[in-house]
């Protein structure tokens, strides 16, 4: 928590990747909050915007340097190379706790509401340590997107992951959680997964969902579907298990095979069937195929994090004009900022 009597300072996570379109509007829609914040006395003036740049190939990080000389809220950190959603939105965490004493992460596309941020803030301050933001509906959601949606976190629940139904990376964390999240050291890496295991004492705020303000989605099908993937394995061991479980009733269904051929020779019926013989070759090399799938993914995880690589390489650390004065190191300088932020790396 932060110093007492002190107010906050509030740094706002903004992982960005080919965002041109929406950028102006969104450091616009986040100024406006992040101002009612100071005015309403729930955060400190110095608090600040982060935008991390995830290996654009557009005008983004352009903008970012921009902006950052005529508002003074706006920070930029800049990426070597393209790392990925959530290795970009680690990266802006771990930045973030370097001055702030709370930090929300929001994606730029200004589907969720940036005003929930004053919820979120009123909620930190009645002692929450995190507080998820959920969509109260997916309307904006086209029907196949909220049925699997809806689906993969049913699936998650079943396997024993423990997530906060509809609920993505719109969430506030304070420091001392975002400090254990530090301690996470996995290289496959599901915020949403991950997160709810710090169990600190947390809240929700439920939230409308809106339409993209621009640009286009960076989570085609393809994407998503290998997303929600790396979350069921990254999470939960159940999928292997159910190897063993496969392995074993293929066992029992053999044996019952078994005794009925045993049956038929003694009852003098030895006509063998071509249509069951290879009906059940195929059916037992799928069932061996899909479990060496399976096993191969966890080994490959296994590889990744044997490597210890890290999950991203910062190459531009500007600080805001507005984190020096209200945060809570107020002899931070950019460089001085970037060193720190370099020792974060995984």
């Amino acid at each position: 928590m932060h110093t007492q009597g002190a107010l906050p300072v509030l740094g706002i996570v903004v992982p960005c990747y080919n965002e041109e379109e929406v950028l102006p509007e969104t450091i616009v829609r986040l100024t406006r909050v992040l101002d009612r914040l100071v005015g309403e006395r729930l955060a400190s003036p110095g608090s600040f915007m982060l935008f991390v740049d995830d290996g654009s190939r557009d005008k983004t990080w352009e903008l970012i340097e921009s902006f950052r000389h005529s508002n003074p809220r706006v920070a930029g950190l800049k990426l070597a190379r393209n790392a990925g959603h959530q290795s970009a939105l680690l990266a802006g965490l771990n930045r973030a706790r370097l001055t702030a004493d709370c930090a929300v992460s929001i994606d730029a596309d200004l589907q969720d509401d940036p005003d929930a941020i004053l919820e979120f803030m009123a909620k930190y301050h009645e002692g929450y340590d995190i507080v998820y933001g959920i969509r109260q509906s997916r309307t904006t959601d086209t029907a196949f997107k909220r049925g699997t949606a809806q689906s993969f976190y049913k699936l998650m629940s079943k396997l024993g992951a423990k997530i906060e139904y509809n609920h993505a990376d719109y969430r506030l964390m304070s420091r001392r959680a975002l400090e254990q999240l530090d301690r996470f050291k996995e290289v496959n890496l599901f915020l949403r997964g991950i997160v709810p295991m710090i169990g600190f004492k947390s809240t929700r705020v439920y939230y409308d969902r809106h339409e993209r303000f621009a640009g286009e989605s960076k989570y085609p099908l393809k994407k998503m579907l290998s997303f929600a993937w790396d979350g069921i394995t990254a999470l939960s061991v159940t999928p292997i298990r159910f190897v063993t479980l496969a392995g074993f009733l293929l066992f029992v269904v053999s044996l019952v095979a078994a005794l009925y051929a045993i049956v038929q020779k003694l009852a003098g019926n030895t006509v063998s069937g071509w249509t069951s013989l290879m009906l059940s070759i195929w059916f037992v090399g799928g069932i061996q195929l899909i479990s060496l799938g399976l096993i191969g993914e966890y080994i490959g995880k296994i590889y990744k994090e044997v490597k210890r690589r890290p999950l991203y390489i910062v190459e531009t650390d500007l600080a805001a004009q507005s984190e020096a004065p209200g945060g809570t190191k107020p002899d931070a300088s950019d460089k001085a900022v970037a060193k720190a932020a370099q020792e974060t790396l995984r």
